[in-house]
């Protein structure tokens, strides 16, 4: 089956560090085994250019384009194009010359692309083309404005509006479109009417995410409940926001030494306020977050918007801890009942403290959540069924 694939990626899939890159990551080094691929990829910053030895080893050309276009910048293009703003902020002329180099410079038998904002750069005709949506960002976006108000609710509506049109464009030139969990692509269906619609669900390295494998530990008290995620994400900071405000003091009420512990990179000053609050402790960016989900009493994933498959809630279940999440965040989970699915506040806490109460209990949750992350979601499982996708796309090149 081997082949040329061109992978367009809004960012460097390296390393594997945050949701995003972890996917793209896995997707990009599955394909490696099986094609020759040509990675071209955005750049966040200085330290996303300095990865070119480690991208070798799975891809055999690759082509790195820094983006820093100011938001307000991308935003006025939007309004003034009539284009959605995810789309303006990764318009780029470098990036559009390096797909055009690659496409013209190798014989490219598909073109995978990585995040609906990639879309743009696709040739008005050209190789197969499968597209992973990852999730259905324009639902994210009417998510948002249905809880804005004044000329925020106007531009998130508009996004969420422009955005769908977008995505359902882009999946009807689309040998498929990818989405990370059922629900996603049964919701992406019945939005849009798409077609050839698949889902090639998220894994995790449950030999890496492991309670006995080697790292760290913080030290955390036996009454800490702990969160990972990236700390300017939006869903993530209104989570922990929500958290702090609606489910810590319930908790802290009857156990005044539990403590919220927000593990993650590029906490911003609403963060960081939540730390100087009692019971709350904000750790920034960590060298591994296993010790710290390791040592938690509960790891909790409170998010209000929640799209696909949490990473945060898998990387929970894979290190035997009680996980208590609310309904969003479990969503596209296939838990079986092995992690505590909350529908507001008072039940979240009820569920907390009485994982609190019981650590006996709460650890052989843990030891379930566990055997169901090893039987339901390793890596291979869900590349599997990417293979089923592509074949018939390197079948059809061969016959001809």
């Amino acid at each position: 089956m081997m082949g040329d694939i061109l992978f367009l990626a809004h960012r460097v899939p390296y390393p594997p560090d945050r949701g995003d890159k972890i996917r793209a990551f896995h997707l990009l080094k599955h394909l490696a085994e099986r094609h020759r691929v040509h990675l071209v990829a955005f750049a966040d910053g200085p330290g996303d250019t300095e990865h070119e030895a480690a991208l070798a080893r799975f891809a055999c050309t690759q082509s790195v384009i820094r983006r820093s276009k100011p938001q307000a910048v991308a935003a006025a293009q939007a309004l003034l194009s009539g284009k959605p703003v995810s789309l303006t902020a990764f318009a780029d002329a470098e990036m559009r010359a390096a797909v055009d180099r690659v496409l013209a410079r190798e014989a490219i038998d598909a073109v995978f692309v990585f995040s609906g904002q990639m879309a743009q750069y696709l040739p008005a005709a050209g190789p197969p083309v499968v597209m992973d949506f990852v999730d259905m960002d324009s639902a994210k976006f009417a998510g948002y404005a249905a809880t804005a108000r004044g000329p925020m609710r106007w531009m998130l509506a508009r996004e969420a509006r422009l955005l769908m049109a977008h995505e359902a464009q882009v999946a009807g030139r689309a040998h498929a479109s990818l989405f990370v969990s059922a629900a996603e692509a049964r919701l992406f269906e019945e939005e849009t009417g798409a077609a050839r619609v698949a889902v090639v669900e998220n894994g995790i390295e449950t030999g890496y995410f492991a309670p006995g494998a080697q790292f760290v530990r913080p030290s955390l008290s036996a009454a800490s409940i702990v969160f990972t995620g990236q700390m300017d994400y939006r869903p993530n900071v209104e989570g922990v926001a929500w958290f702090v405000k609606a489910v810590l003091p319930r908790i802290r009420a009857e156990r005044g030494d539990a403590e919220f512990v927000i593990v993650g990179r590029n906490p911003g000053d609403a963060v960081r306020g939540l730390g100087k609050r009692d019971g709350v402790r904000v750790t920034g960016e960590v060298a591994d977050v296993r010790g710290w989900l390791a040592d938690a009493a509960v790891v909790v994933a409170p998010l209000l918007l929640a799209r696909g498959i949490q990473n945060k809630v898998l990387e929970g279940m894979a290190m035997a801890r009680p996980v208590v999440a609310s309904a969003a965040a479990a969503e596209g989970i296939d838990h079986r009942g092995t992690i505590d699915v909350t529908a507001d506040g008072e039940a979240m806490a009820a569920a907390i403290l009485e994982r609190l109460r019981d650590p006996a209990g709460a650890a052989a949750l843990g030891d379930q959540a566990r055997r169901q992350v090893i039987e339901r979601y390793g890596w291979p499982t869900a590349m599997a069924t990417l293979d089923d996708i592509l074949a018939p796309l390197f079948d059809v090149r061969r016959a001809a």
